[in-house]
């Protein structure tokens, strides 16, 4: 089961971290490259309102990648199932990362463009598909553990990326392009793994009726004298689906008996999205300057908050089956409330007190570790809990294409709005973690150890009164 959570890990959510964290380090490095194909090309230089506008667009084209993916995930989990679309979803960056490699050499800067797109699409699939098929596989009293292998490899992911793109690394101006196909390696990692894992065994008896490679694989998993009682559970859900074709996400709106459960994971994405953390990265240059570190120094700072990052979700890994999901998301959400108010004090009064922007560096500290702990890491698990099978891949394919559309509204709207608010910006998103912890808390009920169909019961007394 470890090993199977790893295999689906380094060619899914990996991806993700990784080619959110790679694309910093060469800024400088892509600039120079416009600069420099825009004047062999045109014999004129390139304007500055241009250039700005070209590197906006080979950053955030990621983003519409992204919901791309999440649009067509469901779709392909479907018709390949889980273990299938992972596989072939691995075409996609192996193609992106050829064209990102070979774009300074032939000197077409179309083709990063065509390439971040690529990997876009790439990241919004794993995003879709990791998570259904770890959820699928996972024995119910370790599902919530397995499910935090999502945020275990996306957190290691931004780790990986800032560490291979220090300078003395592939950081330098030599090795940019290097730097960026450097993606086609956790690709061949997961061809080379993911093999020799059995598909979803839920996919195999409900989608496919096939009773006799669900019981392989389920032995496979979780061993011949333990299986049965998840094949009892996976039969249950089957007999309640009754032959139910999967949903299409638009079939979900109308349909009365996932009613709460929808607006659940709406909420809980756009919460995640929109929590601050965001905000916390764009600050923290900014913190370690007036804290006294040194410009060439602060890239090896920023690796403690990937670090942090990715700690705090292996301890909600290890938590997540012991304290419940409900406990540890509203704690994470009120903890990041309590750093928003102390990070809003320390930056108002950064410049009277010499200790003042030590306090703003542990603020940072502990709001990213407190987002790890909750939010970061136990979205994507709830969504896989609180949906049958018949549902379960149009709920991913509307909670990532809200996630993707989030993550990118939240791109273009917040340099406005740290330049409006300054840093009385925390105030909003204090507000924002403080009511998503209430809807939480007062809507949705404890998921620990309960079947899918357990779950199902528990809201339908929300849906139906």
């Amino acid at each position: 089961l470890l090993l199977a959570v790893c295999a689906a890990g380094i060619g899914g959510t990996f991806q993700y971290g990784y080619n959110v964290s790679i694309i910093n380090a060469p800024t400088q490095h892509i600039h120079k490259f416009l600069n420099e194909t825009w004047t062999s090309r045109y014999q004129m230089e390139l304007n500055p309102a241009l250039l700005t506008f070209l590197w906006s667009v080979i950053a955030s084209i990621f983003s519409l990648g992204g919901l791309c993916g999440a649009l067509v995930g469901g779709g392909m989990a479907i018709q390949l199932g889980r273990k299938g679309a992972l596989l072939t979803n691995n075409a996609i960056a192996i193609l992106a990362a050829v064209l990102m490699g070979i774009s300074f050499p032939t000197g077409l800067f179309e083709l990063l463009i065509v390439g971040r797109f690529l990997i876009g699409i790439n990241s919004g699939i794993g995003l879709c598909v990791q998570p259904l098929y770890i959820g699928e596989v996972a024995p119910r009293h370790l599902r919530g553990g397995m499910a935090m292998g999502t945020s275990i490899f996306l957190t290691g992911g931004i780790l990986a990326g800032q560490i291979i793109g220090l300078r003395e690394i592939l950081g330098g101006e030599m090795y940019w392009p290097l730097l960026l196909s450097s993606s086609c390696l956790p690709a061949f990692a997961q061809l080379l793994f993911l093999p020799w894992f059995p598909e979803s065994p839920r996919y195999l008896l409900i989608d496919k009726d096939d009773e006799l490679s669900c019981a392989k694989a389920l032995k496979r998993f979780h061993g011949s004298l333990q299986y049965q009682r998840e094949m009892e559970d996976i039969q249950r859900e089957c007999f309640a689906v009754d032959g139910e074709k999967p949903k299409k996400p638009w079939q979900l709106f109308t349909d009365r008996s996932v009613r709460w459960q929808l607006v659940t994971v709406i909420v809980m994405t756009m919460g995640q999205q929109l929590s601050g953390i965001n905000a916390i990265y764009f600050y923290a240059t900014y913190v370690f300057e007036q804290a006294g570190i040194s410009a060439e120094k602060i890239p090896y700072v920023t690796l403690g908050t990937g670090a942090c990052e990715c700690l705090t979700a292996l301890t909600c890994g290890l938590l997540i089956d012991y304290v419940g999901r409900r406990y540890l998301i509203v704690g994470g959400y009120l903890l990041m409330t309590l750093w928003s108010i102390a990070l809003t004090f320390s930056l108002t009064y950064q410049e009277l007190y010499s200790w003042v922007p030590y306090m703003s560096m542990t603020s940072i500290f502990a709001f990213i570790l407190s987002f790890g702990l909750g939010p970061g890491g136990i979205t994507n698990t709830l969504i896989a809990e609180l949906f049958i099978q018949s549902s379960r891949p149009a709920a991913y394919m509307i909670g990532g294409t809200i996630s993707w559309i989030s993550f990118f509204t939240v791109g273009m709207l917040f340099p406005f709005i740290v330049k409006g608010l300054k840093q009385y910006c925390f105030v909003v998103f204090l507000l924002e973690c403080s009511l998503v912890a209430a809807f939480i808390f007062l809507v949705i009920p404890e998921t620990k150890n309960k079947s899918f169909l357990e779950i199902k019961k528990e809201f339908h007394k929300l849906n139906f009164g």
